[in-house]
């Protein structure tokens, strides 16, 4: 069974978000107006966080998303087991389980799980836009990124009706696709011959507060080294 894991490499990343619209767009996640996201209710599964980078005198943009944690803390609390550390090494969520108390977002070190305030809604110019392999959630369930889980669904049912094991290329997250600048390489880190393992031991690779021991999947290689 793979361990998917994403590599970003802040020595490309220029901060253009590309990953943050596709993210958006791929999973229907619903805007956010100017209001709510002042009130600390932003809806997106992935942020452009600046950061201090230590001998650096500016800060680097560094796209924070789940960590998919190997050791998750927010499935723990979860009374209801809506979310949990899949076989495959994603951190699910199962929306028709939460019951939206918000354990989770408290355990959440990283603060990148979302809770839906408002009905979402788009302008009715979108409706024929919304992606019909992931779920409209309702009010008052927590979101997440799943590294578009749904993706490798369908990649393990393409694989199955071609006869064939399911490779490491035929399942890419919309973020990593679109990154124009190839900042993100995405696979199966216990796959030591793939493009994602070799980027995870490359010096430059570090893990975001690592030291809390939560042992995250998203691994990042520091900036101009």
């Amino acid at each position: 069974m793979a361990r998917w894991g994403l590599v970003v490499d802040l020595d490309r990343c220029t901060g253009c978000q590309a990953c943050v619209i596709a993210c958006k767009h791929e999973n229907n996640v619903p805007f956010s107006t100017p209001a709510s996201s002042a009130a600390g209710r932003l809806m997106t599964w992935i942020q452009l966080v600046a950061v201090e980078m230590p001998g650096r005198d500016h800060r680097v943009p560094l796209p924070l998303m789940c960590q998919q944690c190997d050791r998750p803390p927010c499935t723990d609390v979860c009374p209801t087991s809506a979310t949990y550390l899949s076989t495959d090494g994603i951190v699910a969520q199962v929306y028709a389980r939460c019951i939206g108390c918000r354990y989770c977002t408290n355990a959440c070190p990283y603060v990148v799980k979302v809770f839906n305030w408002t009905p979402p809604e788009w302008p009715a110019s979108m409706q024929g836009m919304m992606n019909p392999d992931v779920s409209v959630r309702p009010k008052g369930v927590v979101e997440k990124c799943t590294f578009c889980h749904h993706r490798l669904m369908i990649a393990r049912e393409r694989a199955k009706a071609e006869g064939r094991e399911l490779a490491s290329e035929d399942y890419v997250p919309a973020c990593v696709q679109t990154c124009p600048a190839e900042a993100l390489t995405f696979g199966d880190l216990d796959d030591q011959h793939s493009a994602v393992a070799a980027a995870a031991a490359s010096p430059r690779a570090f893990q975001w507060m690592e030291e809390l021991g939560t042992k995250p999947k998203v691994i990042y290689l520091r900036e101009g080294e």
